[in-house]
């Protein structure tokens, strides 16, 4: 308490700092939940490293573990100060830190080590590091914004090494998640506890989102600007956007959040064109280029920095007075992250101005608006069946271990599904195909992983998503960041431009073989591109529903400007003849073509294509609203087929080009590779309630 009264200057700790004290001074795993700047990383690191101090730690003892290399760098000066008070020392360890740091680290191990869950496993396979004597002091891992790992892959590649990691330590260890505003914190903290579920005790402590006061709104349509605000207009277009932020808030800091690298970069490009102090980030930035970007930002007053979600998260770019949002994040979650980045200072408020580009844009905006004034905010749910990270671990455990019990395996983890004996025929398939070798009850890497995974000392093996190949994009010496190859073979009339880091330049060289792009400096008309792979995911039903209701007339409870009103009630006459409050709609448009309005998202509109294949046009064309079907339908045909349909809804067909977008997918037997993506590509509830609901045609005979 001396070092946060006269160090920090802080008067006290805030409430979720009081409340986190107990818990985990008594060892128990906990979900520390508060708004963006709640202080969760010293609601966490506090109590921890009380412990350390009065039971005496020692070597590695806490881990710290982030989804975001930048947000370990900006954490480690933070956690450097807190632990030099007690005599102790914090490292950073992730894919950026040089071979002379991590030698410095394995000869003089630090108390606190900041990294992610690819580099611990990089550590674990390591033949340099001795993962046994590192990790024997270990007693408990902090895992920030674990939302951000729980729903996705790199959730269950994180839960199988801090299984592993318990097995190397011989006991169970701590576990703590720090996280925002979630639907379903308890089930989280179920999550994370892993094999630890109904063994260890736990507590979700949040008493900050309780009584988190909620941002000030103003009525529907009006022009006012309230004190905690949100504010929805209409510009129409990327060259609108920019004017309208360069003419507000001059003199304020402004964080611009946008949807694609492609948008952030044309974006920043205008407002740089505009005179606007501008800056960006994005992942295909270098490392360098996003930290030059973001420390001037720190240290400006009158700018703006364009970026992706990589701002989302807790990285610190100093004080904000505006976010503002183009078009709509994919999430109420990303949504409240995004906010909680403004009204940290002393008489600010949080405040978020969206900017709609067209009426899609504005119609999702509203929507999203709509479900947050309600107070929902989406559960935190992990893909299902993980088959191809079983794979992957598999084989990263028999580079851990060299050789494995073909009978004692699922014990490195545990006993966690789905890193259990339910995985034997994954097991089976991966001696079967070449990826494991096996002799005398032992399993051992195989010639096929060796072919597949082995450049680099493996390293592709411990990555578990499959990231489009990029060109890197250099300026002499300087690395700009990456592009994709698609804008080194379009065919083009002139010099080769592109757009990367708000600048145009011109390629003077490529080299195919080491994937480098060669470029100067150039006056403009640069372009950029970049490809997305992986399972499409399209907005969920709750989502869509909420931009139907906003079609039937609810208002977001925000301040609207007349531009965005006026485009609203537009949207409300084009699409009146297309939504109905009492169920779906079937409706032969002006084109002759037939479609059906569910309003029930991406994938609750594959499942149901599926599930009625007998109804779909050929081609199979669906998308977040509504799904083709066939010409030549009659008002029977359909009442039948939804009929016969209530009782079985049929999983979505998999396209065979989208397994290459499941890494590890190879390893897998086919059919369960199908099955794996075909269960992510459902929504099977939402599609079951659909399939509930009357349906009214149109113009059908």
């Amino acid at each position: 308490m001396h070092h946060i009264v006269n160090s920090l200057q802080w008067p006290g700790l805030r409430p979720l700092q009081e409340a986190a004290v107990a818990p985990l001074l008594d060892g128990e795993d906990a979900l520390l939940l508060a708004p963006t700047a709640g202080g969760k990383t010293e609601a966490a690191m506090f109590p921890l490293l009380s412990r350390m101090a009065e039971e005496n730690w020692s070597a590695t003892s806490l881990l710290y573990v982030c989804p975001l290399k930048a947000l370990l760098n900006n954490l480690l000066p933070r956690l450097e100060t807190y632990t030099g008070w007690l005599g102790r020392r914090a490292a950073l360890w992730h894919g950026d830190v040089t071979m002379g740091q991590r030698r410095k680290i394995l000869r003089d191990r630090p108390d606190v080590l900041l990294t992610t869950p690819e580099s611990l496993e990089s550590m674990l396979v390591s033949a340099t590091v001795d993962h046994d004597e590192f990790f024997r002091g270990l007693q408990a891992v902090v895992v920030d914004e674990v939302h951000a790992f729980a729903g996705d892959d790199r959730g269950w590649h994180l839960l199988a090494v801090l299984e592993r990691l318990s097995r190397v330590t011989g006991r169970p260890v701590q576990r703590i998640g720090l996280s925002a505003t979630v639907g379903n914190p308890d089930t989280l903290l179920t999550w994370l506890q892993g094999s630890g579920r109904g063994q260890r005790p736990a507590q979700v402590v949040a008493p900050e989102i309780a009584a988190a006061p909620a941002v000030s709104v103003a009525p529907a349509v009006s022009a006012a600007r309230p004190a905690g605000e949100v504010e929805l207009d209409y510009v129409g277009s990327v060259h609108n956007a920019a004017k309208v932020i360069a003419a507000l808030h001059r003199g304020e800091k402004r964080l611009v959040f946008c949807e694609s690298r492609a948008l952030v970069e044309e974006l920043g490009q205008r407002l740089r064109a505009l005179d606007v102090t501008t800056f960006l980030s994005h992942a295909s930035l270098s490392v360098d280029e996003r930290r030059r970007a973001e420390e001037a930002f720190a240290q400006e007053r009158d700018c703006v920095i364009v970026a992706t979600s990589t701002l989302e998260l807790g990285i610190d770019v100093g004080d904000l007075d505006r976010v503002i949002q183009v078009d709509a994040p994919r999430s109420v979650a990303a949504f409240l992250q995004r906010i909680g980045r403004t009204g940290r200072r002393p008489g600010s408020s949080r405040n978020c101005l969206f900017l709609a580009l067209d009426g899609d844009g504005l119609l999702q905006a509203a929507g999203l608006l709509h479900l947050w004034a309600q107070g929902w905010v989406e559960e935190v749910v992990p893909p299902p069946e993980p088959r191809h990270i079983v794979a992957q671990q598999m084989l990263a455990l028999s580079l851990q271990q060299h050789r494995v019990g073909d009978q004692l395996w699922a014990q490195e983890w545990n006993a966690l599904a789905p890193f259990d004996k339910t995985a034997d025929v994954i097991v089976r398939h991966l001696v079967d195909q070449g990826y494991l070798d096996s002799d005398s009850g032992m399993l051992f890497i195989g010639p096929e992983a060796e072919a597949r995974f082995g450049r680099r000392h493996f390293m592709d093996m411990l990555a578990v998503f499959t990231a489009p190949p990029q060109f890197t994009v250099l300026s002499g010496r300087t690395e700009i960041g990456r592009t994709d190859p698609a804008l080194l073979t379009a065919k083009v009339q002139g010099p080769r431009l592109l757009l990367l880091g708000g600048r145009s330049w011109r390629v003077t060289y490529i080299d195919w073989k080491r994937h480098r792009c060669f470029v100067e400096p150039a006056e403009g008309g640069g372009k950029a591109l970049w490809m997305t792979g992986g399972v499409p995911q399209g907005r969920s039903y709750r989502m869509v529903r909420a931009m139907r209701d906003v079609l039937l007339g609810a208002d977001p409870p925000v301040a609207l400007t007349g531009r965005a009103a006026n485009r609203l009630a537009g949207l409300r006459e084009e699409f009146g003849a297309l939504v109905h409050p009492g169920g779906t709609l079937v409706v032969r448009e002006s084109d002759g073509e037939v479609r059906w309005w569910t309003w029930a998202g991406f994938r609750a509109n594959a499942t149901l294509i599926s599930t009625l294949s007998e109804l779909a046009d050929p081609t199979q064309r669906y998308d977040d609203a509504s799904i083709r079907l066939r010409p030549d339908l009659s008002r029977e045909m359909v009442r039948a087929a939804k009929a016969d349909a209530a009782g079985r809804v049929c999983l979505p067909d998999v396209n065979e080009k989208a397994l290459d977008g499941l890494k590890f997918s190879a390893a897998l037997p086919h059919r369960l590779a199908v099955a794996t993506l075909a269960t992510r590509l459902a929504d099977v509830p939402a599609a079951q309630a659909v399939l509930a609901e009357p349906v009214r045609t149109a113009y059908l005979p």
